[in-house]
């Protein structure tokens, strides 16, 4: 059986005083999840703006990442087919 979906992501950078913000979004189609990164230029460091958006971008995607999988594990527990004990496998999808 065949599936194939298009999920749109978008990613929001702003920056404010040495702090860049980001947002990270994916919309399923039937659900949309955001994800959040900071970073902050520290004191007596050059203010290089494209640094401060690698940071909070892959904080954003990492966060939206953290929450796909956790979303994962509770429809998988929820069909009844999660495992006894967790290790480095994830209920047979490898990592």
């Amino acid at each position: 059986m065949s599936h194939t979906v298009d999920w749109k992501v978008r990613l929001h950078l702003f920056e404010e005083r040495g702090t860049t913000k980001a947002h990270a979004t994916v919309d399923t189609g039937t659900t949309t999840i955001t994800g959040t990164g900071v970073a902050e230029c520290a004191p007596g460091d050059r203010d290089i703006p494209e640094i401060g958006d690698e940071f909070a971008a892959g904080r954003a995607l990492r966060h939206l990442g953290d929450q796909l999988v956790h979303i994962a594990e509770h429809d998988v527990e929820a069909v009844g087919a999660a495992p006894e004990h967790r290790n480095s496998t994830m209920y047979g999808w490898s990592l």
